[in-house]
């Protein structure tokens, strides 16, 4: 828990993968192919509290200062988008490099060695790490841009210090990678339409397609090296027959929204891909956003006035250092059934005209047992729910508004269960983008989406909504809503590199992104 606070880490392209292919004694047989395949399983979920560092901290939904407790929130500078190149608020590129030095020595050896695995085999296991790896630099770019783009094994390999430098690519060499890579993984998949909702499959690359496809026509890149520009009509077409592909797969909207995230629920149809979770193995951070029993136990109340005892059933409670302000909280309506799924709301007091509001967050609050909570809840990366929302975006930028406002609707009335569902019409393109931004932001708290949502769409000017008083939430309820970025801020789309990197590498010494 301590280390999710800090989100440090030493210097990861100095390190070594852990089963190096000069190890005689490995890379012998399936079954040690297999292993490590599973091994990058679990270091992504390792790494599953970055989607919600990266992709939706910054994105003007949190508290920043201190919880209804009066415990301080975590990820402060980075929730108030104070970063700069002094306190960059994540380092070392967010160690994703010591991951993709798996990555890229797993792809090595199934590549050019393991003769003793078939064809078949070999395009199975490829077909995942080429998808884990555009994954990986899919995070990197949608947060710095240009990253330098390592692709090899090279360490043990030569003794001069040179060969181990690496400057950064530029941001139209990284998103054509990319595009590359999926497209790698997507070959390599051929007709394997596996589903493991726990392991990487042929729709977890669809979804990942559309995902970078979308940005590439959307997102104009610049990183002071090489600017990608954004590419349009061209390639959201191509995100449009990524996302056929999953919407004809085998998913569907569970009607009940809370089932989605129960722990006795795991790998429902709902799921594309989702990171496991099991009290026996490993349990993720849901303390952070659930309250502290000892403080919070009989001081209180609900929204009628009733004091509040354990009603979560914490069995000793949780830390509570992420909450939600109160104005975004209340833009779902009470029919909403995402509300009550997502939030347990208290009050400070029972005195309506004299309290404040607080809330923990329900997603990952996994399951009590005899006298524990294991909070084992899977974090989903993909999920179908997610593909329905992608597609009204395409159809909306493509210019189909009829296309875009069905969808959105599959949406709303899974959240209002059908009944008295604000249905929405169709309209104009902004009307639209921000209509399909409030659903997300509804659909997807908690699971790392806002931040880059609001820098993958746009107003009617075509500025990414980041920059819109229409697409943000007040800081107290009923006061005046203040865009996540002035206009003067748009160098912080993009986040500062620490010093310890610049340092570390001349090749990347004079690379800071611009603005900083």
């Amino acid at each position: 828990m301590a280390g999710l606070l800090f989100l440090g880490g030493c210097d990861i392209l100095d390190l070594a993968p852990i089963d190096y292919s000069a190890s005689g004694s490995y890379w012998k047989n399936e079954s040690q192919v297999q292993s490590e395949y599973y091994g990058l399983l679990t270091h992504m979920r390792g790494m599953y509290s970055y989607p919600f560092v990266l992709g939706e901290v910054r994105g003007g939904t949190l508290k920043q200062n201190a919880t209804i407790e009066g415990v301080s929130t975590s990820y402060q500078t980075i929730a108030r988008n104070a970063i700069n190149k002094d306190d960059t608020g994540v380092t070392n590129w967010a160690g994703y490099y010591s991951r993709l030095l798996q990555v890229n020595n797993f792809i090595e050896q199934v590549s050019g060695n393991c003769d003793f695995l078939t064809e078949t085999s070999r395009n199975y296991y490829l077909a995942r790490a080429y998808g884990i790896r555009a994954y990986y630099y899919f995070m990197l770019y949608r947060t710095y841009g240009g990253v330098p783009l390592e692709q090899d094994v090279v360490l043990f390999r030569t003794t001069q210090l040179e060969e181990y430098y690496k400057a950064r690519s530029g941001a139209a060499e990284v998103m054509q990678f990319l595009k590359d890579e999926i497209g790698r993984s997507e070959a390599a998949f051929g007709t394997d339409r596996t589903i493991d909702r726990h392991a990487w499959s042929y729709y977890a690359t669809e979804m990942l397609k559309a995902q970078i496809y979308m940005w590439a026509a959307k997102v104009t890149t610049d990183d002071g090296i090489a600017k990608h520009n954004a590419t349009g009509n061209a390639d959201l077409n191509t995100a449009k027959a990524a996302l056929q592909n999953v919407l004809s797969g085998p998913f569907e909207l569970l009607s009940d929204y809370a089932s989605i995230f129960s722990a006795s629920n795991k790998g429902n149809r709902e799921e594309i891909f989702a990171l496991y979770f099991s009290k026996d193995e490993t349990t993720n951070a849901g303390t952070q956003f659930v309250y502290q029993a000892a403080i919070w136990c009989n001081s209180f109340y609900d929204e009628n006035g009733n004091i509040l005892g354990d009603p979560l059933d914490l069995k000793g409670g949780g830390m509570h250092r992420d909450e939600y302000i109160e104005s975004f909280v209340k833009a779902f309506d009470k029919e909403d059934q995402r509300r009550a799924a997502t939030f347990h709301e208290c009050y400070s007091s029972p005195d309506p005209a004299n309290r404040t509001f607080g809330s923990a967050m329900l997603k990952y609050m996994g399951h009590a047992e005899g006298s524990n909570r294991y909070y084992d809840s899977d974090v989903i990366i993909f999920r179908y729910s997610d593909a329905v929302l992608m597609m009204a975006e395409v159809e909306n930028g493509l210019g189909n508004y009829a296309a875009a406002a069905n969808y959105i609707n599959q949406i709303r009335q899974r959240a209002y269960q059908g009944v008295n569902t604000p249905m929405f019409p169709v309209s104009d393109f902004a009307t639209t983008e921000l209509a399909i931004l409030r659903e997300r932001d509804k659909e997807f708290v908690g699971e790392g989406s806002r931040w880059f949502d609001l820098i993958r769409m746009h107003d009617a000017s075509g500025q990414p909504l980041a920059f819109s008083a229409a697409a943000a939430y007040p800081e107290t309820l009923g006061g005046t809503a203040t865009p996540v970025l002035s206009s003067s801020q748009a160098y912080k789309l993009l986040w500062p590199i620490d010093v310890n990197v610049l340092n570390g590498d001349p090749l990347i010494f004079e690379q800071q992104n611009p603005g900083y």
